[in-house]
């Protein structure tokens, strides 16, 4: 079988490198990282090698070529479906899909006022109203999805499953900005950041040297 080949940037700002590495690494799936670090050299020119929007993460598998977050997690549930990276009742797996869909292209205010550095804790920053409105419903969906789910388990389905990669970055932002998560949402907060391959990502990223200075607020 081809490798697998994920390409990623910085592990202490890119959230949506993260994503699938965390599906790959939760699930077993074995694979190579290509690690560009962005806004270094011709990183463009790296990353087109790979990705035809310019944009990481990236796939690569034998031919196969997928250059978004969401597309290679399901790209990694087709191909490894003994792998259950959606859960197997049929509702369940069209709710997870929803909450991953909203993850995907929602919760703008979140990302721009609460850009992901992991090395860094900005207890002051970030909180807009509509920034507080992207954290309620956040914390909406994992109270809810805990309530309903947690006799399967600690993760959002019970079992760890695409959702879980897709909120992940979520968790470490919060852990930047200090956001207070209480009740069955802190607790799932709690559970992803301590995950062995949270655990690592976390430990990458502080052994970085690069820093883009534009996630480096001088008054943080």
């Amino acid at each position: 079988m081809e490798n697998l080949i994920l390409v990623i940037g910085n592990k202490n700002y890119s959230s949506w490198s993260l994503r699938p590495w965390l599906a790959l690494k939760q699930a077993g799936i074995a694979f190579s990282e290509c690690y560009i670090p962005l806004y270094v050299g011709d990183w463009r020119g790296q990353v087109l090698k790979y990705s035809p929007s310019g944009k990481v993460p990236a796939l690569q598998h034998g031919t196969v070529r997928v250059w978004d977050s969401l597309a290679i997690c399901e790209y990694l549930a087709d191909r490894f479906p003994e792998k259950q990276l959606w859960p197997a009742e049929i509702a369940a797996r069209a709710e997870a899909r929803a909450v991953s869909a909203e993850m995907h292209s929602g919760f703008l205010a979140l990302r721009h006022g609460m850009f992901m550095n992991i090395r860094r804790r900005m207890p002051t920053r970030g909180r807009t109203p509509e920034v507080l409105q992207d954290i309620e419903r956040i914390t909406a969906i994992w109270n809810d999805c805990r309530a309903r789910h947690a006799a399967g388990g600690p993760f959002l389905f019970g079992r760890f499953c695409i959702a879980d990669a897709m909120y992940a970055p979520v968790a470490l932002r919060f852990q930047t900005y200090q956001v207070a998560v209480d009740g069955a949402a802190g607790e799932y907060m709690r559970m992803l950041l301590a995950l062995p391959a949270v655990r690592e990502w976390v430990a990458a990223a502080h052994a970085e040297t690069e820093k883009i200075l534009h996630y480096e607020p001088a008054d943080a």
